[in-house]
């Protein structure tokens, strides 16, 4: 199995954790860090790293708006096994988890599991009440998956020009008649961001949700269905909801032995992160009437394409990212003025994603 973990930094602040991580992985299993850090810090993590990971430059033919969705697709570019987990920076698998992971993709093209913070400041305990909601709903959506490297060749990656890149994946695989795994009890650690990084991230998240319309409604209602009422001082709706709210997120605790990583005091946060999210929903409708919301010094304009353009689009034709041939064929350059742009002690650079395992 290998990891492929997309990276671009911009302070070094977590460097020393993180290459603990990366040197218990190593010795389990390959791993490719696609980096798009600033040369200086490249330069770093090359150090930093040399002998434990292959370390990268993003190929420039597979730059996309999203920086994310370049650094997977390079990465994949680059895997050998047929087995591939694809993780954030802040996800930290543990032994078990990376055991089962292999187990599930025998069974399906994509394993979605279950992400939790390790450690729980007041914000972190908000972000949680969302994950507690998607899982009293259906499922949550993780900074990680497990694929098939050979199904996602196939498919020719997924589209790095939206925001939601995670859903961009999920609906690219069912898109292409993928089955997907969900365990809700595969739970894997992620470290919670500061506090400035959640605020940052409050617009962009409820932008996310534009690509599920429903969902965006529903937000979109709060607000005024909330003023309605308290104008007309009607409080038991409000309570009701309130009420509601937790015992959904309750619920989802509950669900798979989640007692035992989501502290009960999360569920509490419900009411408060729905109220937050009515709020930015507002903001985001804003913003995609402004062009689309600001990400990476420029402006995204669409969430995620459906499942259904996915799959015309996929008949009719190939979409830049998606493009098989593009994938399978790396390239030579690099981004230009930083070399050296590959640094690996462990593993020569194959030929590409369709090399064999």
């Amino acid at each position: 199995m290998d990891y492929v973990l997309p990276l671009r930094w911009e302070d070094d602040s977590g460097l020393e954790e993180l290459t603990a991580y990366l040197r218990a992985l190593s010795r389990r299993l390959r791993v490719v860090v696609v980096d798009g850090s600033p040369g200086p810090l490249f330069e770093r993590h090359a150090a930093a790293w040399r002998g434990l990971v292959t370390h990268v430059r993003p190929d420039t033919d597979l730059l996309r708006a999203n920086g994310k969705v370049g650094g997977v697709l390079t990465g994949m570019r680059l895997a050998r096994a047929e087995h591939v987990i694809i993780a954030d920076d802040d996800v930290r698998y543990d032994e078990w988890a990376l055991a089962r992971m292999d187990r599930l993709l025998d069974e399906a093209e994509l394993v979605r599991p279950q992400n939790y913070f390790a450690r729980l400041p007041w914000h972190a305990r908000w972000d949680t009440a969302r994950t507690l909601l998607n899982r009293g709903l259906g499922a949550d959506y993780p900074g990680t998956f497990g694929v098939r490297r050979s199904f996602f060749a196939r498919m020719g990656g997924y589209d790095g020009d939206v925001l939601f890149e995670n859903l961009e994946l999920i609906r690219t695989v069912r898109a292409h008649g993928g089955r997907e795994l969900r365990p809700l009890d595969l739970y894997v650690r992620r470290l919670p961001p500061d506090a400035a990084r959640f605020w940052s991230q409050r617009v962009r998240q409820a932008y996310d949700d534009l690509a599920q319309p429903g969902r965006m409604a529903l937000f979109l209602s709060v607000l005024p269905g909330l003023a309605f009422c308290l104008l007309r001082h009607r409080y038991v709706l409000p309570v009701a909801g309130a009420v509601l709210a937790v015992g959904v997120a309750e619920a989802g605790r509950r669900r798979a032995g989640g007692r035992r990583v989501f502290p009960g005091t999360s569920a509490l946060f419900a009411p408060v992160w729905i109220v937050e999210r009515a709020t930015c929903a507002w903001l985001a409708v804003g913003a995609a009437v402004c062009g689309g919301v600001p990400y990476a010094g420029r402006r995204l304009r669409r969430a995620a394409h459906s499942v259904r353009w996915l799959r015309q689009a996929g008949a009719s034709r190939s979409l830049g990212a998606r493009k098989p041939a593009t994938l399978c064929e790396p390239s030579q350059n690099g981004l230009t003025d930083e070399n050296p742009h590959r640094h690996s002690a462990t593993v020569a650079r194959p030929a590409g994603i369709g090399t064999p395992s």
